[in-house]
């Protein structure tokens, strides 16, 4: 017996259309808005003299976003755990601890260039760890359809822990000059002039991916043990999931440094609305995500004018009582 994965993607589309066209709706709407205003205010006056910087972070925003939004969707189904979040592995522990000491060793003028490759280099290594010391786990098929959830989770939280000490560490030997950028960073910053190329590429391998698998996906959350009789090869799906929410984890962080609650959040409350059809949900919380993010930052930038605010401090302000409350309604 097999499973053939041609026969449940050829509808996916035409079933949620009118959802996703909505979600697509929105999401340019977040954009135009974030390109729109800023704290010089809106219009086209401003538009026009702030175009490109604009631009560049408007895409910036939506692109972490997403990236976000999808590796917690991935995480989740990987964990077995709504609550999940793609941080809590460790992954941007990593990429921040990365970020942290390209920033401190590089001079001045590669400061940027290595910040961004210290956090990729970073984000992997944390996923090389969780390699190894959950190998086993990872490669096995449970008959009781146990899945490997708690012993990632608890080696994640272990790992991020040992990362939190290392950025506390680099925090008290950094200099007066770079602490407050440094910060700043790790509270979540997206203010670029750049267009983010490599991120957008990840974003959209990582979709691509993740709608190519999605049925596949759907059978492994049913049930392992039903999946690899279906031929699927359980194991390296299971590797190819956290390898790829890794991934887009150090892509977002690489790009903004830490902004939580996104993916904890926003694939949560997709649930709710669309169920458990890994179908709609991964491309739904792309999109919801990346609006999220970008209405975020242009909060962040319009809210407290001429000060800029942290954009993790933003979707943390409202992420927390929606946390809550949905935590709070799942209870029976």
């Amino acid at each position: 017996m097999s499973f053939n994965s041609k026969n449940c993607t050829c509808h996916w589309l035409a079933a949620h259309w009118g959802a996703l066209l909505v979600l697509s709706t929105l999401s340019g709407a977040a954009l135009m808005a974030s390109m729109w205003c800023g704290a010089a205010g809106c219009g086209w006056d401003a538009f026009e003299g702030l175009s490109q910087m604009r631009i560049a972070r408007a895409s910036a925003a939506f692109t972490v976003g997403g990236l976000l939004a999808l590796a917690g969707a991935l995480l989740q189904l990987l964990l077995r755990n709504p609550l999940a979040d793609p941080y809590i592995l460790g992954v941007s522990g990593g990429a921040a601890t990365g970020a942290m000491l390209g920033s401190l060793l590089a001079p001045s003028f590669a400061i940027a260039f290595a910040l961004q490759f210290g956090a990729l280099a970073g984000a992997l290594l944390a996923t090389l760890i969780l390699f190894l010391l959950c190998w086993r786990s990872l490669a096995g098929v449970s008959v009781s359809g146990a899945s490997p959830g708690t012993n990632l989770l608890l080696t994640g939280v272990m790992v991020s822990a040992g990362f939190g000490a290392l950025i506390t560490l680099l925090l008290s030997l950094a200099s007066d000059s770079t602490l407050r950028g440094t910060l700043f960073w790790l509270m979540g910053d997206l203010d670029t002039e750049t267009f983010p190329s490599a991120a957008m590429a990840m974003l959209v391998a990582g979709l691509l991916w993740s709608i190519r698998f999605a049925p596949q996906l759907n059978v492994m959350a049913h049930g392992e043990v039903a999946a690899a009789l279906l031929g699927i090869r359980v194991r390296r799906l299971r590797v190819m999931v956290l390898l790829v929410a890794s991934l887009v984890t150090a892509a977002a962080v690489a790009v903004a440094g830490a902004i939580g609650f996104v993916g904890l959040v926003v694939p949560h409350m997709l649930r709710l609305w669309f169920g458990n059809d890994q179908r709609i949900l991964l491309p739904a919380s792309t999109l919801a995500g990346g609006s999220t993010v970008a209405l975020a930052d242009l909060a962040a930038r319009t809210v407290a004018a001429p000060v800029q605010l942290p954009v993790g401090v933003v979707t943390a302000l409202v992420g927390v009582p929606i946390f809550l409350y949905l935590l709070n309604r799942s209870r029976p």
